[in-house]
């Protein structure tokens, strides 16, 4: 599974940073590393809609405050 999560400067300034680091660490945490590979991307084009992250060709709005509900909820239920 691949879940790609915009970096670009509108997504980065609604904490693309901190979303990346929830996902890594959920990965790790859940010793997900070899069935989920995680990668950056530029502008999505829905900038309006915080964080944009992409999953199995969905597209997902996250904030590093939902970051942990998404991981549990939409990943770990496809895995």
């Amino acid at each position: 599974m691949k879940i790609t999560v915009c970096i670009g400067s509108s997504c980065h300034l609604k904490g693309a940073r901190q979303v990346v680091e929830e996902l890594q660490y959920l990965v790790a945490k859940n010793n997900l590393k070899d069935k989920i590979e995680l990668a950056g991307t530029f502008c999505m084009g829905n900038c309006q809609n915080g964080v944009c992250v992409t999953m199995n060709n969905k597209n997902y709005s996250l904030s590093p405050t939902n970051t942990k509900t998404f991981f549990e909820e939409e990943v770990l239920t496809q895995i």
